[in-house]
């Protein structure tokens, strides 16, 4: 009877974790959505800086989690390289407007912030 009741205490810890994990990758992808929305809306760069950080902050921390489209692969997995380079390609990009924004150059960031979209939209095709 022991055996039992500890295996579904286990299994219940262990998908308790999982939508855990499910739930940082949800609100760090709410965090990129409205940081680009503030990006593209902004005529002020120290917001639009603000912003672009708070997606750094977020993209880099959804790394540490995985899509549900993704569960079960292994880390080494090309499916998951792949999802790391989309977010690598994302920071990568954020980092470009940021810069434009440091410059005072918010027209400039917005026009490169419109990449950022295009990361996000691609990369929502392979892995939602």
């Amino acid at each position: 009877m022991r055996k039992p009741v500890i295996a579904m205490l286990a299994l219940s810890l262990l998908s308790g974790s999982a939508t855990l994990y499910a739930a940082d990758l949800e609100k760090d992808m709410d965090t990129l959505k409205e940081g680009l929305s503030t990006v593209m809306k902004t005529r002020d760069a120290q917001t639009m800086q603000q912003a672009l950080s708070n997606m750094r902050q977020a993209a880099e921390d959804a790394k540490k989690s995985t899509p549900e489209k993704l569960e079960g692969q292994p880390a080494d997995s090309a499916q998951i390289k792949d999802y790391h380079a989309g977010l690598d390609s994302l920071i990568a990009q954020i980092d470009v407007v940021n810069e434009l924004a440091k410059a005072n150059n918010v027209d400039g960031a917005k026009t490169e912030a419109q990449k950022l979209a295009d990361i996000r939209n691609a990369n929502h095709k392979k892995f939602r």
